[in-house]
């Protein structure tokens, strides 16, 4: 699969941008602030109906203007996809493939195999475990539609759950029979979606640590842990030992939605023990894993974005991913970065087929 043309309007700070794309390698060159995290933005727009950078929609519409369109075309196996997403101010927010709308956007979701290599992946090691658990949903969920139904369906449960527990406070009553029917549903779906991030890890942690030794040259110990209220409790047994505290608390204190996944340098948290060097590699490994697990159960290699990758890499690290990319492990990929005269040493340095855009500001 790859992405043939691509036409921004009105998102972020681009105002008007038109491309059409190499099969194999894209890189946008320009200033710092010109646009071109936003372009890479954009194409991730089109795999999963939303930012990767800005989760309030709203603000992915370019300052002073009602609305934003991202037009999209890809090839899959000769066969061109045509994904067009639009939000006016307003209004709900638009999602079409072959100008067809999406009655719910969750079903586009795994159609366009995708991984994005950011500095903002960091805040998967900064941020709270909710960051984290995002991050294993959609992995998931870009090969399971089915596991994506039932996070939506859980978490709908949740919240109703919640507002049963407010009300009990707010009008000193209690209802056993009511908070039985909502625990009883909550843990038909807690199990099978424990399951699927038990089995997924299974799979996954072996390709990370191959790729977390080949950027490192085996250097460190790493450890990626999945970690769970369901390892040695249903969830039945939790919400009768938590009843308390969550009729205190107001809203459910245990369950599939605390899950989280543990970064760990020789047993020890990666956030406090880890150099910025140990902690990049990790996430690295991490992304290039996603990659590889994505590529092994579509059969086909998502479109990689490496976003401003040559500043925040030494040059060891680059030379290993462009290794990879000499041996074919990669199908398209997009890079953003500052130097044009580095980029295209380091793209003639492959032997690939490549394509330079220079990007400036729409105001200049």
């Amino acid at each position: 699969m790859y992405l043939k043309k691509l036409n921004i309007l009105n998102f972020k700070n681009l105002e008007d941008k038109n491309f059409e794309f190499n099969e194999k390698i894209n890189c946008f060159v320009g200033l710092n602030g010109v646009g071109k995290t936003n372009i890479l933005d954009a194409i991730y727009y089109m795999a999963y109906g939303r930012s990767y950078f800005n989760p309030i929609a709203l603000q992915n519409i370019r300052h002073g203007s009602d609305f934003f369109v991202i037009d999209a075309s890809f090839v899959n196996d000769d066969k061109e996809e045509n994904i067009i997403c639009s939000l006016k101010k307003g209004q709900k927010k638009v999602l079409k493939r072959n100008g067809k709308n999406y009655d719910r956007f969750s079903d586009h979701f795994g159609l366009i195999p995708l991984v994005i290599i950011s500095p903002s992946d960091r805040d998967l090691i900064i941020e709270g475990s909710e960051t984290r658990r995002k991050f294993l949903d959609s992995v998931i969920s870009q090969m399971d539609s089915n596991y994506l139904q039932l996070l939506i369906q859980y978490q709908k449960l949740i919240t109703h759950r919640n507002a049963l527990l407010k009300a009990f406070a707010q009008q000193q009553y209690f209802d056993s029979i009511t908070l039985e029917i909502y625990n009883e549903q909550i843990e038909q779906l807690a199990q099978p979606i424990y399951q699927k991030r038990k089995d997924f890890i299974e799979q996954f942690v072996p390709i990370f640590d191959y790729y977390h030794k080949l950027i490192t040259n085996n250097v460190d110990d790493v450890q990626l842990v999945y970690e769970s209220q369901l390892h040695l409790k249903t969830m039945q047994e939790l919400f009768v030992e938590n009843l308390a505290k969550d009729k205190a608390l107001q809203y459910t204190s245990v369950g599939i939605h605390k899950d989280d996944l543990s970064f760990e340098l020789i047993g020890h948290p990666i956030k406090k023990f880890g150099s910025q060097g140990q902690q990049k590699s990790f996430l690295i490994a991490l992304k290039l894993a996603q990659f590889d697990f994505l590529k092994k159960q579509k059969g086909v290699a998502p479109i990689l974005l490496f976003d401003d990758i040559f500043d925040k890499l030494d040059e060891q690290r680059v030379r290993k991913i462009l290794e990879l990319v000499n041996i074919d492990t990669f199908g398209q990929l997009f890079i953003s970065d500052t130097h044009i005269e580095r980029t295209e040493n380091l793209l003639k340095s492959i032997n690939k087929d490549f394509k330079i855009y220079k990007i400036s500001s729409d105001e200049e």
